[in-house]
């Protein structure tokens, strides 16, 4: 996978991972590690599907519909990433922070649904349900802070909600943030992450 690794702090600390979203690359979402994290090392990755040139973390069938077998496939291919990255790399893989945004929110979020420890925590900007019908991990410890819009046209306030339940169903953590936003990604939003990512430290 294509990525950047900047290693900012003590390589046994936080590492934020940084997903983007659809037609997004490795560089966008850098300016969030910043607000969220100045001190903590940064992984940012690139989707390795293309849908008309755009990258994106799995395949969809159409806008709202996951290609399922596919969404399995990628995130188990991101999990794998994540765990030879930390190695190469040298940083915690029990300390990973995921940022992600629509598409790179909902990779993060499949990474919950299908490992156990796979992340420490998880920043969702506008996520939506990665699978349902599934029996998720043991998410104990794991803390989840979701940005949902209330007029957001592609995750829908009720969506927002069911996934709130279903990570705290399985043991998470979660603070579910509202904007008045559609699917953009506010700094207001990020703002309100970063102030419960620096609580959550505390």
């Amino acid at each position: 996978m294509q990525y950047i690794y900047e290693e900012k702090g003590n390589p046994n600390g936080p590492t934020l991972l940084l997903l983007h979203g659809t037609g997004g690359t490795e560089n966008d979402l850098l300016p969030l590690a910043n607000i969220i994290d100045p001190n903590a090392n940064v992984l940012s990755v690139r989707g390795n599907v293309l849908e008309n040139g755009m990258p994106r973390f799995f395949r969809r069938l159409e806008e709202g519909v996951f290609d399922e077998e596919d969404l399995i496939k990628r995130t188990q291919e991101l999990h794998e990433f994540l765990n030879e990255a930390s190695q190469r790399n040298g940083f915690d893989r029990k300390q990973i922070t995921a940022i992600g945004y629509s598409n790179g929110a909902n990779i993060a979020g499949s990474l919950l649904f299908h490992y156990e420890n796979s992340l420490q925590k998880a920043i969702l900007h506008h996520p939506m349900i990665p699978r349902r019908g599934i029996k998720l991990p043991n998410l104990t410890g794991t803390d989840v802070f979701i940005a949902a819009g209330e007029n957001d046209p592609i995750c829908s306030p009720e969506e927002a909600e069911e996934l709130t339940q279903l990570l705290k169903n399985a043991g998470a953590h979660v603070d579910i943030h509202w904007e008045s936003n559609g699917h953009q990604l506010s700094m207001r939003e990020i703002k309100a992450a970063s102030v419960w990512y620096a609580a959550s430290k505390a």
